[in-house]
């Protein structure tokens, strides 16, 4: 895997926190030259920067909204201007925001959470796109969710249908940019503990309750998740694409 990866241009969103903190260090780690997006707060993605300086490749810290068309055109544009090329995207922000129930759900806040997982997903691949199929081989990996399976917990009904859609949205794209050389996946995590998102959303009730379903009796962590993106981004010449990599410890599976 390090043989394939090394030297490869990778641009990962929301790669300086949780899961995509974990997925940058291990590219870098692998001798890859990383985009390292960030939304709010440049400190962790910076110590990223520094992090893949120490090991001798390259890397970018790049602040945007992605679900402003502009900022997503920009993110693209300076990776290819600063790396040279781009070889492998990882589309891995979003956010669940709240736990919102049907009845509480404002158009406002539905449109809220669709644009941040799936709108700013479309504006980043449109971008990135015409540079990856420069390439004879390139890759896109798409961050999906166990919720876009099972429909997620309560209160997480926009949140689980936009990760859906993302599903959708990596079968389809893969069906379209084959042609071009291009393979799109996805993976599609569970209950990954130690992350932003689940100390945010998840109790510990809630978490201790999921556990005790799953098969190996444990939750996952970053790294899990980070090992499987590393494999379906490093697979240049494989078969795999439109596929979605189920990563919950075997909860559920299809």
């Amino acid at each position: 895997m390090n043989n394939k990866l090394a030297g490869k241009n990778i641009l990962i969103t929301a790669g300086a926190q949780g899961i995509g903190e974990a997925i940058t260090r291990h590219f870098i780690d692998s001798g890859a030259h990383v985009a390292i997006h960030y939304f709010s707060s440049d400190d962790r993605a910076n110590e990223l920067t520094d992090y893949a300086k120490s090991k001798g490749v390259n890397a970018i810290a790049i602040g945007g909204d992605l679900t402003k068309e502009a900022d997503a055109n920009a993110l693209v544009e300076k990776t290819v201007a600063d790396l040279g090329s781009l070889d492998i995207l990882i589309n891995n922000a979003g956010s669940l925001v709240a736990r919102k129930r049907l009845h509480e759900l404002e158009a406002e806040f539905w449109h809220r959470v669709m644009d941040i997982n799936m709108t700013s997903m479309l504006f980043v691949t449109r971008a990135a796109a015409p540079h990856l199929t420069k390439n004879e081989n390139s890759s896109i990996i798409n961050l999906a969710s166990l919720a876009g399976r099972k429909g997620g917990h309560a209160g997480s009904l926009a949140y689980a249908t936009s990760k859906g859609a993302i599903l959708t949205f990596t079968r389809a794209l893969a069906s379209e940019l084959g042609p071009d050389g291009t393979r799109v996946n996805a993976v599609a995590p569970g209950l990954i503990l130690g992350t932003a998102f689940h100390n945010t959303h998840t109790t510990k009730e809630s978490a201790a309750k999921t556990i005790e379903g799953i098969p190996i009796e444990r939750a996952g962590n970053a790294d899990d998740v980070a090992r499987a993106v590393l494999y379906l981004a490093s697979e240049y010449d494989g078969f795999i694409t439109g596929a979605t990599l189920d990563i919950n410890g075997g909860v559920y599976n299809m």
